[in-house]
């Protein structure tokens, strides 16, 4: 049995050491990403919502990148709003920059009170292509 593999990237951010969590665990073929923010790499949020909202999936970016996986390979796709109703048109065309054209990983959006200061988080499971 493969033993899971924790996956950071290049230049990680201070929250990994902040809060003693992996970017990532890779078993086997699968990549099990921790919820990505828009935080800069003192740690800390961006504060223009947009911004934010493409700093996370630059963040996820990354994370996929250093498992030698893309947006591509997503499977799973689940974020987190802490103001859904407000925040949905500027997610959804952020989202339509990340995945412009089908196919498009399944998707499921929660509505939260607090993501530790950002008003975003995104969380994958996504399939590494050469395990």
């Amino acid at each position: 049995m493969t033993r899971p593999k924790p996956v950071f990237p290049e230049g990680r951010h201070a929250l990994y050491d902040a809060h003693g969590y992996s970017a990532a665990i890779q078993s086997g073929d699968l990549l099990f990403v921790s919820g990505q923010v828009g935080s800069r790499a003192d740690g800390t949020p961006e504060p223009d919502f947009a911004a934010q909202v493409r700093l996370a999936f630059d963040n996820l970016r990354r994370v996929l990148e250093a498992a030698g996986a893309s947006f591509d390979d997503i499977i799973d796709l689940t974020t987190f709003h802490t103001d859904p109703e407000n925040q949905f048109e500027t997610i959804m065309a952020v989202k339509g920059e990340v995945f412009p054209e089908p196919p498009y990983p399944n998707w499921t959006a929660v509505g939260v009170t607090w993501l530790a200061g950002f008003d975003f988080e995104i969380k994958v499971i996504a399939r590494v292509p050469s395990a």
